[in-house]
């Protein structure tokens, strides 16, 4: 297999839009690290050295699929605006050697009383009933490109079988993503919306998908593109692609 194809669903999502400030805005419809992040959930292999990952492939998503039209649903949510600790920290929670320190959301910091930031209300401008068919590749690392043909066949086991490393999630850990890997991608049962739009530039990762490897602390590495939505298709550029606008790139 060179490509694998997921039909993903859900009952709510958010890719929101990094231009948004404080409130989360969402594209219309999945960005392609998102559509990236339920393959990573599915199957994604490294080795850690340390403070240094070394992936042995990352996804190449090429095609998004909207089979449901795209609709917005607004939502108020209380978010916690402190951040979890680091790794280091909470391996030492995990194994008894200090104490666990819990993030309040009961109040703000006048409640609380301590030096925590508590929470606070925001507004979600989220979509509702989404399906997308998303196909990607596997691109292995120059020095993992002889297992290639064995990488394809993991991933393809688990994905019928349902086997997942953790949750899928549409843009927000509490909107899960529920999928089914398609077989015969020509001989599809559903096809994609009468969706056309121009969405100008639209993120397409956070992360360096290039790297060997990866350190911890690493900055992010924001890319965008000139995303097209046409008959309800999205193709989706290789990152190696100079249609891929990538830091220090015009």
């Amino acid at each position: 297999m060179t490509t694998h194809t997921l039909e993903v669903w859900g009952d709510l999502a958010c890719f929101t839009r990094p231009e948004m400030k404080v409130e989360r805005f969402s594209y219309p419809v999945i960005t392609p690290s998102a559509a990236r992040g339920i393959f990573d959930a599915i199957y994604w292999d490294g080795k850690r050295d340390d403070a240094v990952m070394r992936p042995y492939f990352h996804w190449q998503v090429t095609r998004i699929e909207v089979l449901e039209m795209p609709r917005f649903i607004a939502l108020r949510r209380n978010e916690v605006k402190d951040r979890v600790p680091g790794t280091a920290i909470l391996n030492r929670w995990m194994q008894g050697t200090s104490t666990p320190e819990p993030i309040w959301a009961d109040g703000g910091k006048d409640e609380l009383g301590t030096d925590q930031k508590g929470r606070t209300q925001r507004q979600t401008m989220a979509l509702k009933d989404v399906r997308y068919r998303l196909t990607a590749r596997i691109v292995p690392k120059s020095a993992f490109a002889a297992d290639w043909g064995k990488m394809n066949s993991q991933f393809q086991r688990r994905a019928k079988t349902g086997k997942c490393f953790q949750q899928p999630y549409f843009g927000c850990r509490e909107f899960p993503a529920f999928f089914e890997y398609i077989e015969a991608p020509d001989i599809l049962p559903a096809s994609p919306v009468p969706f056309d739009q121009h969405l100008g530039f639209m993120l397409y990762d956070v992360f360096d998908l290039s790297r060997e490897s990866v350190k911890d602390g690493d900055k992010p590495y924001i890319s965008l593109f000139d995303a097209k939505v046409v008959a309800g298709v999205l193709d989706v550029p290789a990152f190696s692609s100079d249609a891929v606008k990538k830091p220090g790139r015009t």
